[in-house]
């Protein structure tokens, strides 16, 4: 698949859920939901639901988590697609700041695509594997900063299969 076409299917609604039905079930049930993605940036969703409530009537962390992780996630995806050799990326470490109760509608942003190429081009061309760590901060629906993810992937070049 090209980069290109990752990206329109990305922000394709239809296809994005039948992605996460596949390939990561519990995101979907949380109604996590693609706002914005291109080489650069992204925005993920998540809003407060019975599926993702905590008995604080705040969405539980770990359902902020995921939103956290797929807003760099989909940065990595896009900058490994269609990299020859191919490159297999993986989550390293998380650390979380939480500075708001998060209700209502919290979307993650990252804007560290060219951090994440730049690794993955290292990756590809040293052999080795590399760290990098990305940011992605929550706000809700008044712009309020509610949460902070960092987020280290590993990024290793796939060995051939003799």
């Amino acid at each position: 698949m090209q980069r290109q076409e990752l990206l329109n299917k990305l922000k394709s609604p239809i296809w994005f859920r039948l992605f996460m039905i596949t390939s990561l079930p519990a995101a979907l049930f949380a109604g996590i939901k693609v706002e914005k993605v291109d080489e650069q940036a992204s925005a993920i969703s998540v809003r407060y639901s019975w599926f993702s409530k905590n008995p604080f009537k705040s969405i539980y962390f770990a359902c902020l988590a995921m939103a956290a992780e797929m807003a760099s996630g989909v940065l990595a995806l896009v900058h490994t697609t269609d990299k020859h050799p191919t490159v297999s990326m993986l989550v390293f470490n998380m650390q979380a700041s939480f500075h708001k109760k998060a209700v209502g509608k919290i979307i993650f942003k990252c804007s560290e695509g060219d951090k994440v190429k730049a690794a993955v081009d290292q990756a590809i061309a040293t052999g080795e594997g590399v760290t990098c760590e990305a940011l992605s901060q929550g706000y809700d629906e008044h712009e309020n900063l509610v949460a902070e993810f960092r987020i280290t992937w590993t990024f290793k070049q796939k060995q051939k299969k003799s």
